[in-house]
């Protein structure tokens, strides 16, 4: 039997403690050191010595680093990995903006370095049989995604607003979901809480397979609310990621119709409703498994740098839209 891998754990916080209890529950993994410069206030780590930088985790001899420190970091943290040759997930966002996160997809793939991005909601069960079933046609062809992810401000938040923070996982799980690229975005955003950075916006756009699409988050509203629908031509398909249900919601007309005069009309009526019964695996330590069997070369069920720079290029485009009042088309 092959010796663990050694991992290693930068960021202590709300999100980091959580990675220290994923990392000491999978099979095949050693979580031996851990690195916050301001220590660790959760107990996240007992047992292990804080380091005070990534430079003193790459000193412990590690194979592959997690990084939970907050956006603004990711950049200089993720190059030093880079350069020490350690396999690195990063939390989402992958970068703070589009040159940083090309700087560190461009390391990753220069050094044939397993690199991803935590985007925690791709592993929810219940987002993960909804990707199953669209590419396995239950839908017919897509004719929208809309997105609502609503809740109250978390206090964890310094450094970015609701669009960096949580408008991304919207982006990507979209993108993903349909297996095609953001085409275009238009946004509004709004400043209600007294920060500097926004935290509400409405997003419309379209994916370049037309598939429309819409977005509804911020952090004004006092109830939580983590919402996918999918609408196709044969019914829709809604998850719920708090609870990880999946619904699907059939159009009762898309059944074959032999009527000759009527063939040429699409109908939309109420058809039967199922909710799914599926395995509910934490999506976090699914997430830690996948990025596991990637380091072995035995998987790549990540989600790719590469993947986080389009997501990060679609964020930007949000921002500068809701900035500038005007619908931007990304480039494919």
């Amino acid at each position: 039997m092959s010796a663990p891998l050694r991992a290693g754990l930068i960021g202590l916080g709300m999100m980091g403690r959580h990675h220290a209890r994923n990392l000491r529950a999978i099979d095949g993994v050693e979580l031996v050191a851990v690195a916050d410069a301001y220590g660790d206030p959760h107990g996240a780590a007992p047992g292990l010595e804080v380091l005070p930088s990534a430079e003193a985790l790459v000193a412990a001899g590690i194979d592959y680093a997690v990084v939970a420190v907050p956006t603004q970091f990711h950049r200089d943290v993720a190059l030093t990995f880079a350069e020490a040759g350690v396999h690195c997930l990063v939390e989402k966002p992958l970068a703070f903006d589009i040159h940083e996160a090309e700087e560190i997809a461009g390391a990753f793939e220069s050094a044939g370095l397993v690199g991803a991005v935590g985007y925690i909601e791709r592993y929810n069960p219940a987002l993960q049989e909804m990707r199953r079933r669209i590419a396995e046609g239950q839908l017919g062809e897509i004719y929208q995604i809309a997105t609502r992810r609503q809740g109250g401000f978390p206090a964890r938040i310094a450094d970015v607003g609701v669009v960096k923070d949580l408008a991304t996982h919207d982006l990507d799980l979209t993108a993903w979901v349909a297996g095609s690229p953001i085409a275009e975005v238009a946004a509004v955003s709004t400043r209600r809480s007294g920060r500097e950075d926004e935290d509400m916006v409405s997003i419309t756009g379209r994916l370049a397979s037309g598939t429309l699409t819409n977005h509804l988050v911020n952090w004004l509203s006092p109830f939580k609310e983590r919402v996918t629908a999918v609408t196709g031509e044969n019914g829709a398909l809604v998850a719920d990621t708090i609870t990880a249900d999946l619904t699907f919601y059939a159009n009762a007309e898309a059944r074959e119709n032999t009527w000759e005069s009527m063939q040429s009309f699409r109908g939309v009526s109420e058809g039967d409703m199922v909710r799914y019964a599926l395995h509910r695996a934490e999506p976090l330590r699914t997430e830690h498994e996948a990025f596991r069997d990637a380091v072995l070369g035995r998987g790549d069920n990540i989600v790719t740098m590469r993947e986080g720079l389009a997501t990060v290029r679609a964020v930007e485009a949000v921002l500068e839209s809701a900035s500038e009042g005007a619908v931007i088309r990304l480039e494919q």
